[in-house]
């Protein structure tokens, strides 16, 4: 079996994955994908490759069997370019929209998500952004500019009403955060689903979002981009929360109406936002958003840290065994479903 790795990967996990299983192949030259810009970084910038590293690379993609992560030159183009390709494991969990758009989810190769790497500090994330607007971070910090110091009365994020849109292996995490800080949490799912979610946590049907909203006072959104959930958030919806609701998005920038939100920031209809996403990313500089002292910007980082190659490897790793075996893989990529 011959494994490819397709973007970079530090020395030590390399050698973890070749040492898991010795009898495998592992093809792995840094030189020949992508540049990190930061430390997990599996997109970077294009490498000039002369036409021997290009011969090279092919011949990589013509030999893998196995792929951690996806071709950086052509994606689409992989059922060609790598023949013998059965399985790749991605290195982000929500990859619904870029399998559609590149005819991956009709390929029949099999693709495994890194549902759950980012668990942990997308919910630090959430948990930040909900506090962000509870605590009235805007304010202290206008009071600091202003070398203003007077005591004042603040928020309390436990007994808050706190709902979760998506509750598989992020949202589940971040349920159990707030839950953990005395919010009172609603899981918004698919009722019917497998969810692990803390005793006593109410599971309400996503069709039934508009019954809940109102008794808002953070919506946090972890749903995967799909058909039924792009737009979601629309601006109906956004009216029906309560003056001064919070909204944080960790799930994809399309799942809320973004006109609509500035809208509501701007005047007051909600207290804030946390947003690590956005209908169009890079943000365009003429966004509104950069503006709105209410809301916090993310760079879609906030599920990359330090550890993410680690825990992505460790993934990896147990996949391929459960590959080997015949077994079933973690986090397999549902087309019908989109995630």
């Amino acid at each position: 079996m011959r494994i490819l790795i397709a973007s970079h990967l530090e020395p030590e996990y390399v050698e973890a994955i070749g040492a898991s299983h010795p009898d495998v192949e592992v093809l792995y030259d840094p030189t020949l994908v992508a540049v990190p810009q930061y430390v997990a970084d599996h997109r970077g910038s294009a490498p000039e490759l002369s036409a021997a590293d290009q011969q090279r690379w092919a011949d990589m993609l013509a030999r893998a069997d196995v792929a951690f992560d996806f071709d950086w030159q052509d994606p689409a183009a992989l059922p060609e370019r790598a023949p013998n390709l059965r399985w790749i494991q991605a290195t982000s969990a929500g990859i619904g929209a870029f399998m559609r758009r590149t005819g991956l989810d009709r390929s029949g190769i099999t693709v495994t998500t890194a549902g759950g790497v980012h668990a942990v500090p997308l919910a630090e994330f959430a948990l930040t952004g909900a506090l962000f607007v509870v605590k009235g971070v805007p304010f202290l910090q206008r009071r600091q500019r202003e070398r203003h110091f007077e005591r004042y009365t603040t928020r309390q994020l436990a007994g808050m009403r706190v709902t979760v849109v998506g509750v598989g292996g992020m949202g589940s995490n971040v349920v159990r955060t707030f839950d953990a800080i005395g919010a009172r949490v609603t899981a918004v799912g698919r009722v019917g689903g497998t969810y692990e979610l803390p005793d006593g946590i109410e599971l309400s049907d996503v069709d039934r979002l508009d019954e809940v909203l109102p008794g808002t006072d953070v919506l946090v959104l972890c749903t995967a981009l799909t058909p039924e959930t792009e737009n979601l958030i629309s601006a109906d919806r956004i009216a029906l929360l309560p003056h001064g609701a919070a909204i944080v998005n960790i799930s994809r920038g399309q799942v809320v109406d973004e006109d609509a939100l500035i809208e509501a920031l701007r005047s007051g209809k909600l207290g804030g936002a946390a947003l690590d996403v956005f209908r169009e990313e890079p943000l365009p500089a003429d966004s509104p958003l950069w503006d709105l002292d209410n809301v916090l910007i993310s760079p879609h980082s906030a599920s990359t840290v330090e550890s993410e190659n680690a825990t992505l490897t460790a993934l990896f790793i147990e996949n391929l065994a459960r590959y080997r075996a015949g077994g079933p893989l973690l986090n397999r990529f549902d087309a019908e479903r989109g995630y």
